[in-house]
């Protein structure tokens, strides 16, 4: 892939943007389309491009496998602990009602919190999945 330098350097230029266009999906999503599933997906497809274009190994660097799996788990507590926080607060699992003193106010932090885990969750799962893939010997 070194000879393709066009490709090479409008990926340079076209991640940014992927990643900004990921982190918009992510906070506005609780507002209209998109959220944490989408979001996670689209940060992940930015890293799947830079390593398609510079090769897997050198994603690695840059995403080692100990960083994915502590995302996997992050995104996982993030989630889980908001619906035991809202339980601990004395609501039913994920009732984000008991999460502020306004409801209004208690559901709006719920969602973010919720997407945001689902979001960390999807991005650690595709880059894992992805690189994982990648990794494998294609000859037999």
């Amino acid at each position: 892939m070194r000879e393709k330098t066009v490709l090479r350097v409008g990926s340079k230029f076209l991640i940014p943007f992927v990643l900004i266009f990921a982190l918009y999906v992510q906070w506005h999503g609780d507002f209209g389309p998109g959220g944490g599933f989408q979001a996670g997906v689209i940060f992940a497809a930015a890293f799947i491009l830079y390593a398609l274009m510079f090769g897997a190994q050198t994603t690695r660097k840059v995403m080692p496998p100990w960083l994915t799996r502590f995302l996997l788990c992050l995104g996982v507590l993030i989630y889980s602990g908001t619906g035991l926080l809202g339980m601990y607060l004395g609501g039913n699992f994920l009732d984000y009602f008991v999460l502020a003193s306004d409801p209004v106010t208690g559901q709006e932090r719920g969602i973010l919190w919720v997407e945001f885990g689902v979001g960390v969750t999807v991005f650690a799962a595709m880059i894992t999945i992805f690189l994982t893939f990648a990794g494998q010997d294609t000859e037999q």
